[in-house]
Formats: C-alpha cells, structure tokens, sequence
C-alpha cells in the first residue's frame, strides 16, 4: 500500500529550514484538536471508574454507552434507533478507514467517490480497500458542496460526505442532504456521512443525514450511514468515542467483523464516554467558546460570524509561502490547504483551527492580521 505522507508531515517538511521569531510565543492553529480543558464531570467519571481497568473492555460497547448514543441522536435528531442501528467505535478515524475496506472487501474494482479536499482518512481507506477514487470537487463556484454527477455516481459502490465540512466548513441542508440519499437509493451505493462536527456552529443545528433519510421515506435507512464522535463536542479525543448509526443489515455485519478487528476503548473510557454523550449543558459551554473565537476573527480578519466546525477556510494567494512566511515572521503556524485535497484542490486556501483559548485565539489572529498588512 502506498499511502501519502499526512498533512502535519508536509508541514513540517515545509517548515524544517524555517526559523521562527522566537521573540513571540509559539501558537499552532493546524490541527483539530480542541485545546479547551475536558469538563471535570468527565475527568471524575474516568478517576472513579479506574478499578474497571483490569477487565477487557466489550468490542460492541458497555450497555451504558450503546444507551447513551442512541439518546444523544434522539435528543439531538428527533431519530429514534433500533439496538441494531448503532455501532459504538473507537472514535470515527478508525471506522471511516475500516468500514470501507468492510464494505468494499467483495467488489472486484470497487469505486469509492468523496469530496476534494477531504480528510485524508477517506483517501486511506480508498487506497487500503483498493478502490478508485472519484473527487468531488468543492470549490467557490459550488458552495464548498460535493455535486452529483450522475453518470459517474451510478458506478459508484461508496459515497462518502462530510457536512459539517472540514477543512471548508460548509453545511449542506436537508434539501440537500435529502438529494443524495435519493441518488444512494437509485444507484443503490452505500452513502456515508462523516458527522463528527456537527455539535460545533453558531446558529442553525446543521441536520443529519438520518434526517434526510426519514425526509425522503427511507425509515429504514437502507443504504445510509451516519458517523459521530465525542471527542470535537465534548473536547475529549482521547476517550476514543464515535459511532456509526443507519442501515442496521450493514451494521449487523459490521458489528461482528469488529470483534475480529478487536478495537475497542478501556472500559473506564466508554463509562466516561457515556456520561459525556448524556450530557448537553458542557457542549452549549464549549460552543460558547467557539462562538467567541470566531468573533475575534471577524472583528481581526474580517471573516462571518457564523459558522460551522471551528475552521477558517483563509483564501490566500500562496498557500506554502504564505504558512512560511506567517511561521518566520509571526510564529504561529497554519496549514497550506493544497495538502488536504488533490489534482489542486486547495490551492490558495490555508485552514486556521480556532481551537486555542480566547487570549491566544485573539492573539493569533492579530498576529495574522498584522503580517498580512506587512506584507
């Protein structure tokens, strides 16, 4: 398997020979990975549930947790699901590079379609399961949001979508969303959404692709899979929570090639898990965070308000010279868009991750600021 180096190993390739201003304070904004302090409910659930680490925890998930999950989609999507409708994962980066390889393992030249730029996972799982790989391309003219081509998606054995979007943050809306469970239907492909940030916005709940499914008298959910993950909601990757909700004939299946697989969070972890899935008050907290970070950068840079995931999608006119220069002169660090999306994709865009407190939020970004004036 030939994988492409991530995106953080560009980065600091691209940075190796630059020397910053160690006058300033580093502040990296380029990964994902909110640096907010996990809520000290979660903290003590995991303390006092420590005694647990002598046991093997359970591949298909603590009842607990399972319980937890399927409350959390019906208090948050009005979606009611059935025992064999979720699969409790290791977070969504494991499942969105092991489920394709699942569902493609039978296809003798599987075709796997998802947007450009993307989330690189897609890409792996693409090159793992020994797909070709189909872009759509998400650009300016388009919204940021994947258009159907329908003489390509009847060819199609994967659809994965990724609403909220990262890296540019676009939402598509259930008319929307409901377009391509229509076209999942018709082609018969199995259609992904990738979910995981769909607890980050300033206004306007971003809908689930369950929603759309329902919307478009799919009940059942044939064909459609959602996936979520605790760790953007709850400021808590390291508990390792996600799911995978939807199509229960797949998710039965899915479910028990899992135990091959064999991935699954200590015990500890999933009971901390299911307390912070059960709880809503220290998300609204958290996004109040981000809702502060991004009128800092629309006062600063200039960009809207309102949003979704906690990504700027920065137009620039050279993205590589642009995160070197703005490293060396300002020490804080970006990533070039052109590495998260092929065939140029990308290109003249960097994404600024508004995941640090307010102080050094504001401070990045009047650094930015002032190097873009200086320039």
């Amino acid at each position: 398997m030939n994988f492409q180096p991530y995106p953080f190993e560009k980065l600091n390739s691209l940075l190796s020979s630059v020397i910053s201003n160690e006058k300033l304070k580093p502040l990296i904004l380029t990964i994902g990975e909110p640096q907010f302090e996990t809520p000290e409910f979660i903290r003590e659930c995991l303390k006092n549930s420590s005694h647990l680490l002598n046991k093997y925890p359970k591949i298909a998930g603590e009842q607990i947790l399972r319980d937890s999950q399927i409350n959390f989609v019906k208090r948050r999507f009005s979606v009611d699901l059935q025992p064999n409708e979720l699969v409790t994962t290791s977070g969504t980066r494991e499942a969105l590079f092991n489920l394709p390889q699942f569902l493609l393992f039978d296809k003798p030249n599987p075709l796997i379609a998802y947007p450009n730029p993307f989330y690189q996972i897609y890409e792996g799982a693409a090159i793992a399961s020994r797909a070709k790989s189909v872009y759509l391309h998400i650009t300016p003219q388009n919204g940021f949001k994947p258009e159907a081509d329908e003489s390509v998606l009847k060819e199609c054995d994967l659809v994965i979508l990724n609403s909220p979007s990262n890296p540019t943050a676009s939402v598509m809306n259930l008319k929307e969303l409901k377009k391509w469970v229509e076209l999942a239907l018709k082609y018969d492909f199995v259609l992904i959404n990738d979910e995981c940030y769909s607890e980050i916005y300033s206004d306007g709940a971003p809908h689930s692709l369950l929603n759309a499914s329902k919307a478009a008298g799919n009940g059942s959910f044939k064909n459609i899979l959602v996936l979520n993950s605790i760790s953007k909601r709850s400021c808590a990757p390291s508990l390792r929570s996600g799911f995978v909700a939807g199509d229960g004939g797949i998710l039965s299946k899915y479910a028990k090639y899992r135990t091959y697989a064999g991935c699954a969070s200590g015990a500890p972890l999933q009971l901390a898990a299911a307390e912070a899935w059960n709880n809503e008050r220290h998300v609204e907290k958290i996004r109040q965070k981000y809702i502060k970070n991004f009128e800092l950068a629309s006062e600063i840079l200039g960009v809207h308000k309102r949003f979704a995931t906690f990504y700027i999608w920065f137009e620039v006119e050279n993205d590589e010279e642009f995160s070197k220069e703005l490293y060396a002169k300002k020490n804080v660090k970006v990533l070039p868009g052109s590495y998260l999306g092929r065939e140029g994709a990308g290109k003249g865009y960097v994404r600024i991750a508004l995941v640090l407190e307010e102080q050094d939020t504001k401070e990045a970004l009047t650094r930015i600021a002032d190097f873009m004036k200086g320039r």
